[in-house]
């Protein structure tokens, strides 16, 4: 295969050579004063595939008279005598580049419309001439780019390399996306020798199989795709036809396809990244999350989505070979909980191999937890968990109703897959669960509780950043919040719900309906989250009954007892802290929740340390109306008696 490459691209220069020696023949006839005759018959090698020239002057529609000047600024920077010929013949000394004006004179076929600049040679950028010079009698020189071509040198244009980037095509894909790609491919080879091609819009939330998509569909073609961020697409509209412009060259010159990434663009990202894609020739890849309007062009839309559940297994024992059998345990729930793609897999199976015999399965889910980890920016904040079954405080008919939700969790591949249930629900088959209760009662501690015994991250959503004044940002920054997680491995809670319920009410205006809207689609994402998602507040009762019952779950959260805050208070302080002579009776005494203990045992902890003593109760009844005075609630003396 190497040698016939290396040989046309041998037999290749050798046919540039003698063209150029035609053209040096025809110059030298007119030093001598003769008038431009046709050109003598090429007497280079014959090539099976056509010479680079040929296919050049095919590609752009150029006139003999037009490859001829082109070849002949070629052999200007190919050779030295050529372009001494070329000075001699303008009356110059040296060596010098060919103008307008001597190919006029010299070379048959001459037309004054080979230099408008909506002419191939100017408009696709083939020939520069020299700034501020005529255009007749300046200098005219060949593009680098198109000299390479010429020359058989593969490149690509060093002005667009800050631009795009080579997409290879995968060694294979997975059943579903190779359809795809088989349907892309025929879409575009049914629309050769057509003026235009549509643009094919690849939508989807995940860009790495659009782009396999995309690189093995362009192949079948004989086309290299790259790709192109609408951030790197100049804003102002010149420029942006000049990079436009440029890209068409390299389309033809290296038979590549573009792929421009559009997700998560504002509206004037958007407007422009469908301008650009208007005004390009050639075949284009639109990738998105949601179509793309265009005005001119015509688009097809293909929806590409990872591997179906199936091939992610497959994928898997491709990627982690040998130890696969040993770990096959572990890949249904592994593909039931997370949804990745090839690029994605095979990475977690790089850890997962590089780990010792005996932590492969920990290594496996620990590292497709972490590939998993959303990029969520301001909206939510990961929590680190830290909190047990030890910690947790609560009636045993929460834990109860706590430990079957890790069931629904742990079992659901069994249940809605294997067994069929989620084919027999229109909804999704996630698990939606409302915490309820006043603040400080453990709904948080609950919710580390379930993600640590999951083994899964975390994550904290504040509704009140997330829900917006201005109709159909919440559900935009929500929808940015669900699409972010959806690969799976973490556990979303969505805290301080009552900025959505608190504005739910009868319809009397359009916000009241948006506010409905809102908390319905914040529902409808729960339930077809692939994983936990749990939601708390403090007003239960503003939530509607039709909005309760799309919850599979519903925990009431009660104000701890004195007995509850007892086994608070024995819980709250770590094994390492000083204790003195506490009487955990007295402080159970204290009406207040378990954040509020905390934030006392903390408080005393730190005046105890200042004081350089063990924590003991004085500490304590300070920490006390610290605490009370921020509830600002006042601190009864019964509840403070007899404390030392």
């Amino acid at each position: 295969m190497t040698r016939a490459v290396d040989s046309w691209d041998a037999l290749n220069q050798q046919h540039l050579v003698a063209e150029l020696n035609v053209l040096r023949a025809a110059l030298e006839a007119h030093l001598a004063g003769a008038a431009p005759t046709e050109l003598a018959p090429v007497a280079g090698p014959q090539l099976d595939t056509p010479p680079a020239a040929e296919q050049l002057a095919r590609a752009f529609r150029l006139s003999p008279f037009e490859r001829s000047l082109l070849v002949a600024c070629a052999g200007t920077e190919m050779d030295a005598s050529f372009a001494a010929l070329c000075a001699r013949a303008q009356g110059l000394t040296g060596r010098a580049t060919p103008t307008f004006s001597l190919a006029l004179a010299a070379l048959p076929g001459a037309h004054w419309s080979a230099l408008a600049p909506g002419a191939p040679l100017r408009h696709w950028q083939l020939i520069e001439a020299a700034p501020g010079d005529s255009v007749v009698y300046g200098p005219l020189r060949i593009s680098e780019r198109v000299l390479h071509y010429l020359l058989g040198v593969p490149a690509i244009d060093e002005r667009l390399l800050d631009y795009v980037a080579p997409v290879p095509p995968p060694p294979g894909l997975p059943g579903s996306l190779e359809r795809i790609a088989a349907r892309a491919a025929f879409i575009w080879s049914q629309a050769q020798g057509r003026n235009e091609s549509p643009v094919l819009v690849l939508c989807g939330r995940e860009a790495a199989p659009k782009h396999e998509v995309a690189s093995s569909a362009a192949a079948r073609l004989g086309l290299v795709v790259h790709t192109m961020r609408t951030t790197a697409i100049p804003p102002q509209a010149q420029d942006a036809a000049r990079l436009g412009r440029l890209w068409e060259r390299e389309g033809v010159l290296s038979a590549a396809a573009l792929l421009i990434e559009c997700e998560d663009l504002d509206r004037a990202e958007a407007a422009r990244a469908a301008a650009f894609a208007d005004d390009l020739h050639g075949p284009v890849f639109l990738s998105v999350r949601d179509p793309l309007p265009l005005s001119r062009r015509t688009t097809v839309r293909l929806d590409v989505d990872k591997p179906t559940r199936g091939e992610q297994i497959d994928l898997w024992r491709a990627a982690l070979g040998d130890i696969a059998v040993q770990l096959a345990g572990r890949l249904r729930p592994i593909v039931s909980q997370f949804h990745f793609s090839r690029s994605t897999i095979e990475s977690v199976a790089l850890a997962t191999l590089a780990a010792g015999g005996g932590q492969r399965e920990r290594v496996l889910w620990r590292a497709a937890v972490e590939q998993s980890r959303p990029r969520m920016g301001e909206l939510a904040e990961r929590i680190d968990v830290r909190a047990s079954w030890d910690d947790l405080v609560l009636p045993e008919s929460l834990k109860k109703t706590m430990r079957e939700i890790l069931l629904h969790v742990r079992h659901r591949p069994t249940v809605q897959e294997e067994w069929g249930f989620e084919t027999k629900s229109a909804r999704g088959t996630g698990l939606a669960v409302l915490f309820s209760g006043p603040s400080g009662t453990g709904k948080t501690m609950a919710a580390e509780v379930l993600a640590g015994d999951l083994d899964m991250d975390l994550y904290r959503i504040d509704l009140s950043a997330v829900v917006s004044k201005y109709i159909g940002e919440t559900e935009k920054n929500l929808r940015r919040v669900f699409d972010a997680a959806e690969d799976g491995g973490v556990v979303l809670l969505f805290d301080e719900a009552d900025a959505l319920f608190g504005r739910r009410s009868e319809v009397r205006d359009s916000h009241d309906r948006y506010a409905n809207i809102e908390i319905s689609y914040l529902l409808q994402r729960m339930e077809a989250y692939r994983g936990l998602a749990i939601l708390t507040t403090n007003m239960k009762g503003a939530l509607d009954s039709a909005f309760t019952r799309r919850l599979r779950f519903v925990l009431d959260f009660p104000f701890p007892g004195a007995a509850e805050r007892e086994a608070i208070w024995r819980r709250v302080f770590p094994d390492g802290a000083p204790l003195g002579a506490l009487d955990w009776q007295k402080l159970a005494r204290l009406n207040v929740s378990g954040a509020s203990i905390r934030n006392m045992a903390m408080g005393a902890a730190f005046r105890a340390a200042d004081a350089g003593r063990r924590v003991e109760m004085c500490h304590l009844r300070e920490a006390a109306e610290s605490e009370y005075m921020k509830l600002e609630r006042p601190l009864t003396s019964r509840e403070v008696e007899d404390w030392a």
